[in-house]
């Protein structure tokens, strides 16, 4: 027996583990650690590409209205009841809290106009959108990302049909079209519920709350609020779309397809809303 069988024995037979593990196991974390700035980069560009596609079909020929119309009627008129109920509440909850707070200063009379201001400029494209994102995104994702597993998509580009034009254009369209419709009756059904609740409920004087809904905001609230909502409207349905367009991995890629296409598409929402509230002030 050697000197090296020696020292073997007397520590027990352990043998060292290959030096080349350490290595591996940096590069296992390494590539951990960047798959996530990887996958986002790798999204921002596939959703570039396809909102530069959609641009180029969009100017052309043949011009689709009826697919136009029924995204129309599936985001808009689908959409009333969530879009009603959720700024019904959100009026009601608004005007209570205000008012209760205002009365420390004796000033109960001004919460029309802060609730109308807060409605216009803020809680109205963004509840819209998030609502549209929850309902119609989501369904629009499962069914983009049905057809592309059981390669429908591909069916379509076969018989000369493009997918982009065919089932992207429309729907973008659409988004963009009724989201500021739903924002603005968002704004007024808000306010509905913020008049019964504060001047029916608590008793605030209404000449006092239509005065200050009439001082507090003008027409330029209405724009700035029209324009989040264009925006976040075709921003979100363009993110449900490319991600059920680019969906794989059959069912279960499917359900991540509709669940990324939620979770960025509300994320995004409120990234875009800071910016473009700074835009605007």
């Amino acid at each position: 027996m050697d000197g090296s069988d020696e020292r073997r024995a007397a520590d027990g037979g352990a043998e060292e583990p290959p030096a080349r593990e350490r290595p591996e196991l940096a590069t296992r974390i390494l590539r951990a650690v960047l798959a996530y700035p990887a996958a986002l980069f790798a999204g921002i560009g596939d959703l570039t590409l396809m909102a530069l596609r959609m641009l180029g079909w969009m100017v052309r020929p043949p011009y689709r209205l009826r697919l136009l119309l029924q995204s129309m009627a599936f985001i808009g008129v689908g959409s009333l009841f969530i879009i009603t109920l959720t700024a019904l509440t959100s009026g009601m909850v608004l005007a209570l809290q205000g008012v209760y707070s205002m009365r420390v200063f004796n000033a109960e009379g001004a919460v029309g106009g802060a609730v109308a201001m807060s409605l216009t400029r803020e809680i109205s494209p963004v509840f819209t959108a998030l609502m549209v994102t929850a309902r119609a995104s989501s369904a629009i994702a499962t069914e983009l990302g049905t057809m592309r597993v059981t390669d429908q998509i591909d069916a379509l580009a076969t018989m000369g049909v493009n997918p982009i034009q065919y089932l992207v254009v429309p729907r973008v369209l659409a988004g963009a079209m009724m989201t500021p419709v739903l924002c603005l009756l968002f704004t007024f059904i808000g306010m509905v519920g913020c008049y019964f609740v504060a001047v029916i409920g608590l008793g605030v004087d209404p000449g006092q709350f239509m005065d200050k809904v009439g001082r507090w905001i003008g027409p330029a609230d209405f724009r700035q609020s029209v324009i989040k909502a264009t925006v976040f409207g075709a921003m979100t349905i363009l993110i449900a779309c490319q991600q059920g367009y680019s969906a794989k991995g059959g069912a279960a890629g499917v359900g991540q397809a509709t669940t990324r296409a939620v979770v960025i598409g509300s994320v995004l929402v409120m990234i875009t809303d800071y910016f473009l509230t700074a835009a605007m002030l």
